[in-house]
């Protein structure tokens, strides 16, 4: 983004006091292409970023909305994803897409893997709905299961390390 045209609401020109990210933009822009979706919101405290895709054959950059977010929040936030992938010896399998991951079919149900069982390319790890669909996500390769890094019924990001498989 360039400089040149930081005004603000109150029409003056300055620093408009956004810590914007190119990259997670970049990513979720991305993720629109990828999944055929014409628009994707995710909120990091007081910080939204909002990604709209107008046609389906636009390869250029969409419209984003910010919504201005306290300068120190943004490297807490990163901290704990980067600080818990490397913890462990083996390969993280990440979410692919913004949703609510669940360890287990349905509630009450045991969960698809534990730390320390074995599975094969291919078997359900756990599940992350994204818009009232449920998405299985499944083992890369075959090994054991290391580590599972997050709750049930928790918020998922795009590219969150979810499980280690070694």
């Amino acid at each position: 983004m360039s400089d040149d045209n930081n005004t603000g609401r109150d029409g003056k020109t300055g620093d408009l006091g956004m810590n914007i990210d190119g990259t997670l933009v970049r990513e979720l822009a991305e993720l629109l292409a990828e999944t055929n979706l014409t628009e994707i919101e995710v909120a990091d405290g007081a910080r939204k970023i909002r990604v709209v895709r107008g046609a389906p054959n636009v390869v250029a950059a969409a419209p984003v909305a910010y919504a201005p977010a306290p300068l120190a929040a943004a490297p807490a936030a990163a901290a704990p994803a980067a600080a818990a992938e490397p913890a462990f010896d083996g390969k993280p399998v990440k979410s692919p897409m913004v949703g609510t991951a669940y360890l287990a079919a349905e509630p009450g149900a045991p969960d698809f893997v534990s730390v320390g069982k074995a599975v094969k390319a291919g078997d359900t790890l756990l599940i992350v709905e994204a818009m009232k669909v449920m998405n299985p996500i499944t083992a890369p390769t075959a090994g054991t299961v290391k580590a599972i890094l997050i709750d049930n019924g928790q918020p998922v990001e795009f590219d969150q390390p979810l499980v280690v498989i070694g």
